[in-house]
């Protein structure tokens, strides 16, 4: 039994590989069936904004202190 990853033989770092890749595989297959497959989540529509009446912004020159 290998209670260090340093002194683990050749199968012991295989077995860890082999099992990251398999969880890192359902991780990313989760993902990917997670996703909405409604029509509706391929269509994007653009909003449109109109421009309203110009605004003047000032600012004082003093500053305050607390």
């Amino acid at each position: 039994m290998n209670h260090s990853i340093y002194s683990a033989d050749r199968s012991t770092h295989l077995k860890v590989v082999v099992v990251a890749l398999i969880a890192g595989i359902a991780v990313a297959g989760f993902g990917i069936s997670a996703r909405t497959t409604s029509d509706e989540g391929f269509t994007q529509t653009a909003r449109v904004l109109k421009a309203g009446k110009p605004v003047a912004i000032t600012s004082a020159e003093t500053s305050t202190v607390r």
